[in-house]
Protein backbone atom coordinates (compact mmCIF):
# COMPACT_ATOMS: atom_id res chain seq x y z
CA UNK A 1 0.00 0.00 0.00
CA UNK A 2 2.77 2.57 0.68
CA UNK A 3 4.28 1.69 -2.44
CA UNK A 4 1.24 2.82 -4.07
CA UNK A 5 1.17 6.12 -2.59
CA UNK A 6 4.34 6.89 -3.21
CA UNK A 7 3.19 6.35 -6.81
CA UNK A 8 -0.34 7.71 -6.88
CA UNK A 9 1.04 11.15 -7.78
CA UNK A 10 2.88 10.17 -10.89
CA UNK A 11 -0.23 7.93 -11.83
CA UNK A 12 -2.52 11.16 -11.20
CA UNK A 13 -0.26 13.66 -13.21
CA UNK A 14 -0.29 11.01 -16.30
CA UNK A 15 -3.78 10.57 -16.42
CA UNK A 16 -3.53 14.76 -16.05
CA UNK A 17 -1.23 14.47 -19.32
CA UNK A 18 -3.58 12.06 -21.31
CA UNK A 19 -6.30 14.36 -20.76
CA UNK A 20 -4.01 16.96 -22.45
CA UNK A 21 -3.97 15.16 -25.39
CA UNK A 22 -7.51 15.31 -25.97
CA UNK A 23 -9.07 16.99 -28.84
CA UNK A 24 -10.30 19.75 -26.11
CA UNK A 25 -6.45 21.11 -25.73
CA UNK A 26 -5.68 20.76 -29.64
CA UNK A 27 -3.63 24.49 -30.53
CA UNK A 28 -7.14 25.75 -32.22
CA UNK A 29 -8.52 25.02 -28.92
CA UNK A 30 -5.74 26.46 -26.34
CA UNK A 31 -5.75 29.10 -29.02
CA UNK A 32 -9.39 30.42 -28.37
CA UNK A 33 -8.43 31.25 -24.86
CA UNK A 34 -5.03 32.38 -25.56
CA UNK A 35 -4.85 34.66 -27.84
CA UNK A 36 -7.62 37.05 -26.42
CA UNK A 37 -5.34 37.11 -23.37
CA UNK A 38 -2.51 37.77 -25.02
CA UNK A 39 -4.21 40.57 -27.07
CA UNK A 40 -5.10 42.02 -23.86
CA UNK A 41 -1.34 41.46 -22.35
CA UNK A 42 0.13 42.74 -25.19
CA UNK A 43 -2.72 45.34 -27.56
CA UNK A 44 -0.15 46.11 -30.01
CA UNK A 45 1.59 42.91 -30.98
CA UNK A 46 0.81 41.52 -34.16
CA UNK A 47 -1.14 38.34 -35.56
CA UNK A 48 2.36 36.29 -36.17
CA UNK A 49 3.40 37.71 -32.99
CA UNK A 50 0.50 36.21 -30.79
CA UNK A 51 1.11 32.82 -32.69
CA UNK A 52 4.83 32.54 -31.83
CA UNK A 53 3.89 33.36 -28.41
CA UNK A 54 0.53 30.90 -28.66
CA UNK A 55 3.40 28.48 -30.17
CA UNK A 56 5.68 29.01 -27.19
CA UNK A 57 3.23 28.58 -24.60
CA UNK A 58 2.18 25.45 -25.58
CA UNK A 59 5.80 24.36 -26.39
CA UNK A 60 6.59 25.12 -22.52
CA UNK A 61 4.21 23.65 -21.18
CA UNK A 62 5.73 20.08 -22.82
CA UNK A 63 8.57 21.20 -20.79
CA UNK A 64 6.79 22.22 -17.83
CA UNK A 65 4.26 18.95 -17.26
CA UNK A 66 7.25 16.30 -18.24
CA UNK A 67 9.16 18.31 -15.55
CA UNK A 68 7.16 18.02 -12.71
CA UNK A 69 5.79 14.17 -14.56
CA UNK A 70 9.39 13.63 -13.60
CA UNK A 71 9.81 14.62 -9.93
CA UNK A 72 6.86 12.64 -9.01
CA UNK A 73 7.71 9.64 -11.43
CA UNK A 74 11.10 9.63 -9.01
CA UNK A 75 9.62 10.05 -6.35
CA UNK A 76 7.55 7.08 -7.11
CA UNK A 77 11.13 4.74 -8.00
CA UNK A 78 12.80 6.42 -5.11
CA UNK A 79 10.05 5.49 -2.59
CA UNK A 80 10.85 6.28 1.02
CA UNK A 81 14.48 6.16 0.68
CA UNK A 82 16.79 9.14 0.87
CA UNK A 83 20.10 10.51 -1.20
CA UNK A 84 20.35 9.60 -4.71
CA UNK A 85 21.43 6.56 -6.94
CA UNK A 86 22.08 6.99 -10.42
CA UNK A 87 19.73 4.38 -11.34
CA UNK A 88 16.68 6.10 -10.24
CA UNK A 89 17.50 8.75 -12.52
CA UNK A 90 17.58 6.22 -15.36
CA UNK A 91 14.63 4.50 -14.30
CA UNK A 92 12.74 7.96 -14.16
CA UNK A 93 14.01 9.15 -17.82
CA UNK A 94 13.02 5.92 -19.17
CA UNK A 95 9.62 6.09 -17.91
CA UNK A 96 9.60 9.49 -18.90
CA UNK A 97 10.65 8.87 -22.25
CA UNK A 98 8.32 6.22 -22.56
CA UNK A 99 5.29 8.07 -21.54
CA UNK A 100 6.14 10.79 -24.01
CA UNK A 101 6.54 8.86 -26.36
CA UNK A 102 2.93 6.79 -26.05
CA UNK A 103 1.32 10.27 -25.54
CA UNK A 104 2.49 11.43 -29.06
CA UNK A 105 1.15 8.03 -30.11
CA UNK A 106 -2.16 8.63 -28.87
CA UNK A 107 -2.35 12.46 -30.13
CA UNK A 108 -1.98 10.40 -33.39
CA UNK A 109 -5.66 9.09 -33.20
CA UNK A 110 -6.91 12.39 -31.93
CA UNK A 111 -8.29 14.43 -35.45
CA UNK A 112 -7.23 17.51 -34.03
CA UNK A 113 -3.74 16.96 -32.85
CA UNK A 114 -0.53 15.50 -34.45
CA UNK A 115 1.84 13.82 -33.03
CA UNK A 116 5.75 14.91 -33.23
CA UNK A 117 8.89 13.51 -32.44
CA UNK A 118 10.29 16.75 -31.64
CA UNK A 119 7.64 16.75 -29.06
CA UNK A 120 8.89 13.73 -27.32
CA UNK A 121 12.13 15.15 -27.32
CA UNK A 122 11.28 18.43 -25.06
CA UNK A 123 9.43 16.25 -22.96
CA UNK A 124 12.61 13.92 -22.34
CA UNK A 125 14.08 17.43 -22.22
CA UNK A 126 11.86 18.72 -19.20
CA UNK A 127 12.60 15.33 -17.79
CA UNK A 128 15.92 15.34 -17.81
CA UNK A 129 16.16 18.95 -16.01
CA UNK A 130 13.78 17.52 -13.51
CA UNK A 131 16.02 14.52 -12.75
CA UNK A 132 19.18 17.08 -12.75
CA UNK A 133 17.59 19.31 -10.16
CA UNK A 134 17.02 16.35 -7.70
CA UNK A 135 20.60 14.91 -8.63
CA UNK A 136 22.03 18.50 -7.52
CA UNK A 137 19.77 18.85 -4.78
CA UNK A 138 21.18 15.28 -3.14
CA UNK A 139 24.25 15.98 -3.65
CA UNK A 140 24.02 19.65 -2.25
CA UNK A 141 22.60 17.85 0.97
CA UNK A 142 24.59 14.78 1.14
CA UNK A 143 27.83 14.90 -1.52
CA UNK A 144 28.36 11.24 -0.21
CA UNK A 145 25.14 9.55 -0.78
CA UNK A 146 24.38 11.36 -3.71
CA UNK A 147 27.49 10.33 -5.54
CA UNK A 148 26.74 8.63 -9.10
CA UNK A 149 28.54 5.67 -8.47
CA UNK A 150 26.81 4.38 -5.27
Amino acid sequence: MRRLLDWAPAIAWAALIWTFSSQHFAAESTGHLLRPLLQWLLPGASYETLEQLHWLLRKTGHFVEYFVFALLVARGVRGRASGWQARWGGYTLAIVFLYAALDEWHQSFVPTRTAAVADVALDVVGGAAAIALLWWRARRHNPVRANPAL
